[in-house]
């Protein structure tokens, strides 16, 4: 499991993070290095192909295990994606390099998969899972070390693609760990798809038409993403302007947008019409079945029923958690990715002192976010705690816009608190102390608000479909961010950081407005409850069924 975690935690530091270091270095624009960076969809996306990971075996290597298979495939082509990566000269053929990119990105994210499934598989047989996942969160956090810091080190000693080359061979060493690996058998469908033949429930061609509905939306929205991605990063033609990140976020980003997340609620919304009103459902129980249907079950119970379930529960009110969803890491999750760039290229901070503060007093800095957002969910509870955690990533970007335009009033901060003595003692400069104090409150603020973000999504998910329910609901956090990149880094291009982190901050004002909203929702919940429970048993059980609180 050890290995497993590193196995995951190593390709998505290099792609997310380290790569764009890579690029801005090189001279790569900032409006590429966002376009690049939607690469990371392919981790919001992964739910998609997760039923085909679950229950596809591949040819020869399948006598591997059913898991193992996956997880030797995808570290193949993590070999062959860092390799690329590492054999292209990112200044020169940018399109051939963003191909080598995306092909580890999707090796990756389908590696999770596998990863995620082996462990909870694993579990069942031999251990807990907490302690696999505990196990799981060390390896993962330790390649995070090896991915971020420790690649910047080697790359101020040596090239970039000899870096990525050492990495692909780390991979390469992880190949024999997986093959020692235990594995399990395969078993039998879920009990996700019995509830789908009990009476009263859609019937398979009201499902098979839901299904196509989202998952055409899906694929529309993909297939848009890619065709720009390809128009951007190509080879133009002679004469031929390359096309803008700012119009196709404009004219197509909302429409993405629609197709990912309001298409599919409305249709969640119709199946649960139709039921309430017992059309298209089954008048008995089906025990019909062949691969085709049962197929259509997976990808129905991965696609559709965790939204058909949340609008149920929630009516209405989902547009809140929804939008609550779409906004809460917005305001830093939209620029992370140019956080290389802005150190290195642009304030000029070394490479080695950047691994020291981003990596390894940053991540300590996140972990102390983190305990601190468990604290005041103790403390104070869950909701006040889910909106500090949206409303102090907003001032950390009006910290990290005064370090643009020169760090004057983190001087006076780090100087009244007398950091910039207390720091001075173990050899650091006010120059250091200055990136020192904005990490230091940016990453304890963003791990607050991830404690609280993954509180809230674990709250409002429904037991009976936990794992699916909870995976499509976290992807939709990866997908107005990384479309916001691009246009972000078109706009750090025009308007320089200082400004666009401003503007930034103000889009953190959007997640304070849900969270309030949200808290207007359940308050009312529960006075309804109170009004309408004749005992404290049915107040418990009217409790239970809202666990959104």
């Amino acid at each position: 499991m050890l290995a497993f975690g590193f196995s995951s935690g190593l390709p998505f530091a290099l792609l997310i993070g380290t790569l764009n270091a890579w690029l801005g270095e090189v001279g790569v624009n900032l409006a590429t290095i966002g376009v690049l960076s939607w690469i990371g969809l392919a981790y919001a996306f992964k739910f998609l192909w997760s039923p085909m990971v679950d229950r596809l075996p591949l040819p020869l290597l399948d006598r591997l295990g059913r898991r193992k298979s996956w997880i030797v495939l995808c570290q193949s082509l993590l070999i062959l994606g860092f390799g690329g990566l590492a054999m292209t000269n990112p200044a020169a053929d940018i399109g051939t390099f963003a191909l080598f990119a995306v092909l580890a990105a999707l090796a990756s994210a389908t590696q999770d998969i596998a990863v995620d499934a082996w462990r909870i598989d694993v579990a069942d047989e031999q251990t807990s899972v907490e302690l696999l996942s505990s196990i799981y969160q060390f390896g993962y956090r330790t390649a995070s070390i090896v991915g971020g810091a420790i690649a910047l080190v080697m790359a101020a000693r040596m090239s970039w693609s000899l870096v990525y080359l050492i990495m692909a061979a780390l991979v390469v060493l992880l190949i024999f760990v997986t093959l020692t690996a235990p594995d399990t058998k395969r078993p039998a469908v879920g009990e996700l798809h019995a509830g789908l033949n009990e009476k009263g429930a859609l019937n398979a061609r009201a499902r098979a038409v839901a299904l196509a509905i989202v998952g055409l939306s899906w694929l529309w929205a993909i297939v848009s993403i890619v065709r720009f991605m390809a128009s951007m990063l190509g080879e133009a033609a002679p004469g031929v302007p390359r096309p803008s990140v700012a119009d196709f976020t404009k004219n197509i980003g909302p429409w993405i947008i629609f197709a990912t997340v309001f298409v599919p609620l409305i249709v969640a919304a119709t199946v649960n019409w139709l039921r309430s009103r017992g059309r298209a459902v089954l008048d008995a129980p089906e025990s019909r079945s062949s691969p085709a249907r049962t197929a259509m079950n997976h990808l129905y119970v991965a696609l559709v029923a965790p939204l058909v379930e949340l609008t149920g529960r929630l009516g209405w009110a989902v547009l809140i958690t929804i939008g609550f969803i779409l906004t809460y890491t917005l305001c830093y999750n939209i620029w992370s990715s140019f956080a290389f760039p802005f150190y290195l290229d642009f304030l000029h901070y070394s490479k080695d002192e950047v691994a020291f503060a981003s990596k390894i007093f940053g991540i300590i800095m996140t972990i102390l976010g983190i305990s601190l957002g468990g604290y005041l969910f103790i403390r104070i509870g869950r909701l006040p705690t889910i909106l500090l955690g949206a409303i102090l990533p907003v001032f950390g970007n009006f910290i990290y816009a005064d370090l643009a335009l020169g760090g004057a009033n983190l001087d006076m901060v780090s100087h009244a608190l007398a950091l910039d003595r207390l720091l001075g003692l173990v050899g650091f400069d006010q120059r250091m102390v200055r990136l020192l104090v904005a990490i230091c409150y940016e990453n304890i603020s963003t791990g607050l608000a991830g404690a609280a973000f993954v509180a809230y999504l674990s709250g409002i998910v429904s037991k009976r479909f936990t794992a699916v329910q909870y995976s499509l609901l976290s992807s939709l956090t990866f997908l107005i961010g990384s479309l916001g990149r691009g246009i972000a880094g078109e706009a750090f291009d025009t308007y320089g950081y200082a400004l666009v982190f401003q503007w930034t901050a103000a889009a953190g004002l959007f997640a304070v407005l849900f969270v309030l909203l949200e808290w207007l929702r359940v308050s009312a919940v529960r006075r309804r409850e109170a009004d309408l429970a004749p005992s404290v048993d049915d107040a418990g059980k009217a409790g239970a069924a809202e666990p959104a609180a």
